[in-house]
Protein backbone atom coordinates (compact mmCIF):
# COMPACT_ATOMS: atom_id res chain seq x y z
CA UNK A 1 0.00 0.00 0.00
CA UNK A 2 1.41 3.34 -0.79
CA UNK A 3 0.49 5.78 1.63
CA UNK A 4 1.17 9.79 1.60
CA UNK A 5 1.80 11.09 5.02
CA UNK A 6 1.06 15.17 5.29
CA UNK A 7 2.55 17.01 7.87
CA UNK A 8 1.84 20.19 9.16
CA UNK A 9 5.09 22.56 8.31
CA UNK A 10 4.84 24.85 11.89
CA UNK A 11 8.18 22.81 12.97
CA UNK A 12 10.03 19.96 11.79
CA UNK A 13 8.88 15.86 11.70
CA UNK A 14 9.98 15.08 14.44
CA UNK A 15 10.63 17.98 15.83
CA UNK A 16 13.69 19.26 17.71
CA UNK A 17 11.65 20.40 20.75
CA UNK A 18 8.08 21.37 20.50
CA UNK A 19 5.27 20.31 17.44
CA UNK A 20 3.06 17.48 19.11
CA UNK A 21 1.13 17.11 15.34
CA UNK A 22 4.42 16.55 14.25
CA UNK A 23 5.64 14.61 16.68
CA UNK A 24 3.48 11.65 15.98
CA UNK A 25 3.28 12.07 12.32
CA UNK A 26 6.93 10.92 12.94
CA UNK A 27 6.46 8.01 15.04
CA UNK A 28 3.70 6.81 12.14
CA UNK A 29 5.62 7.10 9.77
CA UNK A 30 8.28 5.07 10.97
CA UNK A 31 6.18 2.72 12.45
CA UNK A 32 4.28 1.98 9.14
CA UNK A 33 7.51 1.52 7.42
CA UNK A 34 8.10 -1.27 9.87
CA UNK A 35 5.53 -2.73 8.63
CA UNK A 36 6.29 -2.48 5.10
CA UNK A 37 4.15 0.11 3.75
CA UNK A 38 5.56 2.27 1.10
CA UNK A 39 5.39 5.83 3.02
CA UNK A 40 6.00 9.47 1.51
CA UNK A 41 5.95 12.00 3.90
CA UNK A 42 5.34 15.27 3.08
CA UNK A 43 6.94 17.48 5.33
CA UNK A 44 9.58 20.14 5.84
CA UNK A 45 12.72 20.13 3.47
CA UNK A 46 14.77 19.40 6.60
CA UNK A 47 12.32 16.64 8.07
CA UNK A 48 13.92 12.88 9.07
CA UNK A 49 12.04 9.77 7.80
CA UNK A 50 12.81 6.28 7.27
CA UNK A 51 10.33 6.29 4.09
CA UNK A 52 10.44 8.70 1.14
CA UNK A 53 10.53 12.14 2.05
CA UNK A 54 8.79 15.25 -0.26
CA UNK A 55 8.86 18.51 0.38
CA UNK A 56 8.36 22.46 -1.22
CA UNK A 57 8.60 24.42 2.26
CA UNK A 58 12.40 24.19 3.32
CA UNK A 59 12.33 25.34 6.56
CA UNK A 60 9.19 25.14 9.66
CA UNK A 61 8.00 28.58 9.62
CA UNK A 62 7.95 28.96 13.04
CA UNK A 63 11.59 28.90 12.83
CA UNK A 64 12.04 31.19 10.02
CA UNK A 65 10.33 34.57 10.17
CA UNK A 66 11.01 35.59 6.49
CA UNK A 67 8.00 33.19 4.91
CA UNK A 68 4.89 33.87 4.86
CA UNK A 69 2.83 30.58 6.49
CA UNK A 70 -0.37 31.00 4.97
CA UNK A 71 2.11 31.03 1.58
CA UNK A 72 3.72 27.70 2.46
CA UNK A 73 0.84 26.21 3.80
CA UNK A 74 -1.21 26.69 0.31
CA UNK A 75 2.00 25.49 -1.44
CA UNK A 76 2.72 22.82 0.70
CA UNK A 77 -1.06 21.15 0.43
CA UNK A 78 -1.35 22.06 -3.07
CA UNK A 79 2.13 19.93 -4.04
CA UNK A 80 0.49 16.59 -2.50
CA UNK A 81 -2.65 16.87 -4.02
CA UNK A 82 -1.30 17.74 -7.21
CA UNK A 83 0.40 14.41 -7.25
CA UNK A 84 -2.58 12.36 -5.53
CA UNK A 85 -2.78 9.75 -7.92
CA UNK A 86 0.15 7.96 -7.18
CA UNK A 87 -1.44 7.34 -3.63
CA UNK A 88 -3.28 4.39 -2.77
CA UNK A 89 -4.59 6.62 0.49
CA UNK A 90 -3.71 9.94 1.87
CA UNK A 91 -3.49 10.63 5.37
CA UNK A 92 -4.24 14.32 6.36
CA UNK A 93 -2.62 15.48 9.81
CA UNK A 94 -2.94 18.95 8.40
CA UNK A 95 -6.12 19.92 9.89
CA UNK A 96 -9.51 21.29 7.93
CA UNK A 97 -7.46 23.03 4.97
CA UNK A 98 -6.95 19.82 3.13
CA UNK A 99 -10.33 18.37 3.05
CA UNK A 100 -11.44 21.52 -0.16
CA UNK A 101 -8.93 19.13 -2.23
CA UNK A 102 -11.01 16.37 -1.36
CA UNK A 103 -13.77 16.40 -4.14
CA UNK A 104 -10.79 16.82 -6.69
CA UNK A 105 -9.26 14.15 -6.18
CA UNK A 106 -9.87 10.13 -6.62
CA UNK A 107 -7.82 9.39 -4.07
CA UNK A 108 -9.37 8.57 -0.34
CA UNK A 109 -8.06 10.54 2.55
CA UNK A 110 -8.48 9.80 5.88
CA UNK A 111 -8.07 12.76 8.18
CA UNK A 112 -6.76 12.93 12.15
CA UNK A 113 -8.63 15.52 13.98
CA UNK A 114 -5.90 16.61 16.62
CA UNK A 115 -8.22 19.19 18.32
CA UNK A 116 -10.55 22.07 17.01
CA UNK A 117 -8.65 25.50 17.77
CA UNK A 118 -12.06 26.66 17.50
CA UNK A 119 -15.87 26.18 16.74
CA UNK A 120 -15.29 28.99 13.57
CA UNK A 121 -13.46 25.73 11.94
CA UNK A 122 -16.38 23.38 12.20
CA UNK A 123 -18.37 24.43 8.55
CA UNK A 124 -15.18 23.09 7.11
CA UNK A 125 -15.28 19.93 8.77
CA UNK A 126 -19.27 19.88 7.98
CA UNK A 127 -19.21 20.61 4.24
CA UNK A 128 -17.04 17.55 3.85
CA UNK A 129 -17.86 15.35 6.24
CA UNK A 130 -19.46 13.08 3.46
CA UNK A 131 -16.94 11.30 1.63
CA UNK A 132 -13.96 11.73 3.94
CA UNK A 133 -12.84 9.52 6.87
CA UNK A 134 -12.52 11.37 10.10
CA UNK A 135 -10.68 9.85 12.98
CA UNK A 136 -10.73 10.99 16.19
CA UNK A 137 -7.45 11.04 18.84
CA UNK A 138 -10.25 10.82 21.87
CA UNK A 139 -13.85 10.09 22.35
CA UNK A 140 -14.15 13.58 24.44
CA UNK A 141 -12.84 15.32 21.44
CA UNK A 142 -15.34 14.29 18.97
CA UNK A 143 -17.83 16.67 17.72
CA UNK A 144 -21.33 15.81 18.53
CA UNK A 145 -21.89 17.61 14.53
CA UNK A 146 -19.79 15.14 12.68
CA UNK A 147 -19.23 11.12 11.80
CA UNK A 148 -16.39 9.62 12.79
CA UNK A 149 -14.80 6.51 10.77
CA UNK A 150 -12.67 5.92 14.18
CA UNK A 151 -10.67 6.48 17.07
CA UNK A 152 -7.24 6.30 17.61
CA UNK A 153 -4.91 7.03 21.00
CA UNK A 154 -1.65 8.84 19.94
CA UNK A 155 1.73 6.24 20.77
CA UNK A 156 4.64 6.88 21.80
CA UNK A 157 8.28 5.28 21.29
CA UNK A 158 8.86 3.36 24.92
CA UNK A 159 12.00 3.14 24.01
CA UNK A 160 12.33 7.05 24.00
CA UNK A 161 11.65 6.79 27.79
CA UNK A 162 13.29 5.30 31.21
CA UNK A 163 11.34 3.71 33.78
CA UNK A 164 12.81 4.92 37.11
CA UNK A 165 11.48 3.18 39.86
CA UNK A 166 12.11 6.07 42.29
CA UNK A 167 10.60 9.40 42.51
CA UNK A 168 12.46 12.87 42.62
CA UNK A 169 11.26 15.73 44.47
CA UNK A 170 10.38 18.12 42.17
CA UNK A 171 7.01 18.38 40.54
CA UNK A 172 7.17 19.05 36.86
CA UNK A 173 4.88 21.01 34.22
CA UNK A 174 5.62 20.15 30.70
CA UNK A 175 3.73 21.70 27.82
CA UNK A 176 3.42 25.24 26.00
CA UNK A 177 3.13 28.39 29.09
CA UNK A 178 -1.05 29.62 28.19
CA UNK A 179 -3.65 29.95 30.25
CA UNK A 180 -5.21 26.86 28.52
CA UNK A 181 -2.77 24.82 30.08
CA UNK A 182 -2.61 26.32 33.77
CA UNK A 183 1.01 27.03 33.72
CA UNK A 184 -0.13 29.57 37.09
CA UNK A 185 -2.06 27.13 38.84
CA UNK A 186 1.14 24.69 38.77
CA UNK A 187 2.94 27.40 40.40
CA UNK A 188 0.49 27.77 42.80
CA UNK A 189 -0.13 24.19 43.80
CA UNK A 190 3.87 24.28 44.44
CA UNK A 191 3.52 27.04 46.06
CA UNK A 192 1.02 25.39 48.67
CA UNK A 193 2.49 21.73 48.77
CA UNK A 194 5.87 23.43 49.49
CA UNK A 195 7.92 21.45 46.88
CA UNK A 196 9.86 22.89 43.92
CA UNK A 197 8.88 23.23 40.24
CA UNK A 198 10.26 22.56 37.11
CA UNK A 199 8.49 24.75 34.31
CA UNK A 200 9.23 23.58 30.74
CA UNK A 201 7.69 24.52 27.21
CA UNK A 202 7.28 26.99 24.70
CA UNK A 203 6.04 30.50 25.74
CA UNK A 204 2.69 30.54 23.69
CA UNK A 205 1.11 33.88 25.39
CA UNK A 206 3.98 36.41 26.28
CA UNK A 207 1.44 38.43 28.09
CA UNK A 208 0.19 35.45 30.27
CA UNK A 209 3.89 34.45 30.90
CA UNK A 210 4.73 37.66 32.23
CA UNK A 211 1.86 38.63 34.14
CA UNK A 212 1.33 35.30 35.67
CA UNK A 213 4.76 32.97 35.81
CA UNK A 214 7.84 34.90 35.26
CA UNK A 215 7.39 36.79 38.31
CA UNK A 216 7.47 33.27 40.56
CA UNK A 217 10.77 32.53 38.56
CA UNK A 218 13.85 32.45 41.38
CA UNK A 219 15.75 29.35 40.32
CA UNK A 220 15.55 28.07 43.40
CA UNK A 221 11.95 27.06 43.95
CA UNK A 222 10.02 27.77 40.71
CA UNK A 223 12.64 27.54 37.58
CA UNK A 224 12.23 28.24 34.12
CA UNK A 225 13.98 25.42 31.79
CA UNK A 226 12.04 26.68 28.30
CA UNK A 227 11.61 24.19 25.92
CA UNK A 228 13.76 20.95 25.76
CA UNK A 229 14.37 17.96 23.49
CA UNK A 230 14.06 14.52 23.52
CA UNK A 231 17.24 13.41 25.61
CA UNK A 232 16.08 16.24 28.33
CA UNK A 233 12.79 15.27 28.34
CA UNK A 234 13.39 11.84 29.54
CA UNK A 235 15.52 12.75 32.35
CA UNK A 236 13.04 15.68 33.30
CA UNK A 237 9.82 12.95 32.92
CA UNK A 238 11.39 10.26 34.89
CA UNK A 239 12.88 12.22 37.64
CA UNK A 240 10.08 14.15 38.87
CA UNK A 241 7.75 13.34 41.44
CA UNK A 242 4.64 13.82 39.74
CA UNK A 243 3.40 15.84 36.68
CA UNK A 244 1.13 18.24 37.13
CA UNK A 245 -1.43 19.10 34.37
CA UNK A 246 -4.12 21.87 35.61
CA UNK A 247 -5.56 22.08 32.33
CA UNK A 248 -8.50 24.67 31.99
CA UNK A 249 -9.37 23.53 28.30
CA UNK A 250 -10.87 19.87 27.04
CA UNK A 251 -7.69 18.66 26.58
CA UNK A 252 -7.52 16.80 23.04
CA UNK A 253 -5.31 14.14 24.14
CA UNK A 254 -2.30 15.05 25.91
CA UNK A 255 1.20 13.66 25.23
CA UNK A 256 3.10 15.01 28.03
CA UNK A 257 0.76 13.12 29.96
CA UNK A 258 1.21 9.48 28.58
CA UNK A 259 5.33 10.33 28.66
CA UNK A 260 5.18 10.95 31.78
CA UNK A 261 3.85 7.91 32.39
CA UNK A 262 5.60 5.81 30.40
CA UNK A 263 8.66 7.46 32.88
CA UNK A 264 6.57 5.75 35.59
CA UNK A 265 5.97 9.30 36.98
CA UNK A 266 2.73 9.87 37.78
CA UNK A 267 0.26 12.96 36.71
CA UNK A 268 -2.09 15.31 38.76
CA UNK A 269 -4.24 16.58 36.33
CA UNK A 270 -7.44 18.68 36.33
CA UNK A 271 -10.70 16.16 35.16
CA UNK A 272 -11.32 17.91 31.35
CA UNK A 273 -11.12 16.56 28.61
CA UNK A 274 -9.52 13.51 27.21
CA UNK A 275 -8.04 12.84 30.62
CA UNK A 276 -10.17 10.48 32.14
CA UNK A 277 -9.12 8.33 28.86
CA UNK A 278 -5.35 8.91 29.34
CA UNK A 279 -5.05 8.50 33.17
CA UNK A 280 -6.18 5.63 35.43
CA UNK A 281 -7.28 7.66 38.07
CA UNK A 282 -5.87 6.17 40.98
CA UNK A 283 -3.36 3.95 39.75
CA UNK A 284 -1.30 6.31 36.82
CA UNK A 285 -2.69 9.50 38.78
CA UNK A 286 -5.04 11.35 39.98
CA UNK A 287 -7.56 13.52 38.25
CA UNK A 288 -8.64 16.21 40.10
CA UNK A 289 -10.73 19.68 40.24
CA UNK A 290 -9.05 22.42 41.64
CA UNK A 291 -5.57 23.76 43.43
CA UNK A 292 -6.61 22.37 46.76
CA UNK A 293 -7.53 18.73 45.41
CA UNK A 294 -4.20 18.76 43.58
CA UNK A 295 -2.45 19.39 46.99
CA UNK A 296 -4.15 17.01 48.93
CA UNK A 297 -3.60 14.03 45.99
CA UNK A 298 0.27 14.88 45.80
CA UNK A 299 0.55 13.26 49.67
CA UNK A 300 -0.91 10.13 48.08
CA UNK A 301 1.60 9.71 44.96
CA UNK A 302 3.98 7.33 46.81
CA UNK A 303 1.08 5.24 47.16
CA UNK A 304 0.77 4.58 43.55
CA UNK A 305 3.38 1.99 41.60
CA UNK A 306 5.17 3.47 38.83
CA UNK A 307 5.80 0.41 37.09
CA UNK A 308 2.09 0.54 37.02
CA UNK A 309 1.99 3.96 35.48
CA UNK A 310 4.34 2.52 32.60
CA UNK A 311 2.42 -0.74 32.37
CA UNK A 312 -0.71 1.47 31.81
CA UNK A 313 1.21 3.43 28.86
CA UNK A 314 2.55 0.09 27.47
CA UNK A 315 -0.93 -1.64 27.27
CA UNK A 316 -2.71 1.41 26.01
CA UNK A 317 -0.55 4.51 24.05
CA UNK A 318 2.56 2.41 22.23
CA UNK A 319 3.74 3.38 18.52
CA UNK A 320 2.42 -0.23 17.60
CA UNK A 321 -0.79 0.19 18.89
CA UNK A 322 -1.14 3.21 17.15
CA UNK A 323 0.08 2.13 13.84
CA UNK A 324 -2.02 -1.05 13.79
CA UNK A 325 -4.03 0.22 14.39
CA UNK A 326 -4.19 2.99 11.16
CA UNK A 327 -3.24 -0.14 9.01
CA UNK A 328 -6.39 -1.43 9.94
CA UNK A 329 -8.35 1.60 9.05
CA UNK A 330 -6.52 2.25 5.86
CA UNK A 331 -7.20 -1.39 4.66
CA UNK A 332 -11.14 -0.66 5.21
CA UNK A 333 -11.02 2.50 3.10
CA UNK A 334 -9.05 0.99 0.34
CA UNK A 335 -10.98 -2.26 0.17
Amino acid sequence: MKVALLSPIAWRTPPRHYGPWERVVSLLAEGLVKKGLDVTLFATGDSKTSGRLDYVCPLPYEENPNIDPKVWEALHIAHLMEQASKFDIIHNNYDFLPLTYSRLINTPMITTIHGFSSSKILPVYRAYNQGNYYVSISNADRSRELAYFGNVYHGIDLDEFTLRPEPGDYLLYFGRIHPDKGTAEAIEIAGKSGRKLIIAGIIQDKEYYNQKVFPHIDNRNIVYWGSVGPEQRDDLLGNAYALLHPIHFNEPFGLSVIEAMACGTPVIAFNKGSMPEVIKDGESGFLVDNVDMACHKLNQIPSLKRSRCHDWVLERFSQDRMVEDYIALYEQIVR
